[in-house]
């Protein structure tokens, strides 16, 4: 189940994420799942709709680049990003989407590591920046972030920092 081309990260490794591998994909669904259901990531899991359709509808989107993090043939993390654009900038961003350590995997690395790999994507793309959402209470995620550069966008800081906000178009489960 190893992907190929995977690059050493001490005692696990890091490897883009092939959806078109069935055992990769439905590692890849379990972690995705193993995030939704703690507390940071909503605590319900994936609906049955998202089980049922996310990987074949993920292999639609051109922008999607994702990687795993392996020990062994034990899928540990992942992280799956989407490439959008700045107009300030006029140059493509990558958005850190999703990223998850499985419990008893964490302070090891593998969040570090899985961010650099996101920071390496985003160069060969031509990336101007790596964005990223967090709760505000998830402390351990903040410092890992702040750990590898990331900081609040902030354009002026009389105008404070951004936030980010969503409006439900559709259920969640449909």
């Amino acid at each position: 189940m190893t992907p190929r081309r995977a690059v050493p990260q001490g005692h696990f490794h890091i490897a883009a994420v092939d959806l078109e591998n069935e055992a990769i994909s439905t590692a890849w669904l379990g972690l995705l799942d193993h995030y939704a259901r703690d507390p940071m990531g909503g605590g319900a899991g994936l609906s049955d709709y998202a089980k049922a359709n996310l990987v074949r509808e993920l292999k639609t989107q051109p922008t999607f680049h994702g990687a795993m993090a392996w020990d062994g043939d034990v899928a540990v993390g992942l992280i799956n990003c989407f490439v959008g654009f700045s107009t300030f900038a006029a140059r493509p961003l990558l958005n850190i989407h999703d990223i998850v350590t499985r419990d008893g995997h964490r302070g090891q690395g593998v969040g570090q590591a899985l961010l650099q790999w996101a920071e390496a994507r985003a160069r060969q793309l031509g990336c101007c920046k790596l964005t990223l959402e967090v709760l505000s209470n998830n402390m351990p995620a903040m410092a890992s972030y702040e750990r590898a550069g990331f900081a609040p966008y902030v354009l002026d800081p009389a105008a404070g920092q951004a936030l980010f906000l969503q409006k439900y178009l559709v259920e969640e489960s449909a």
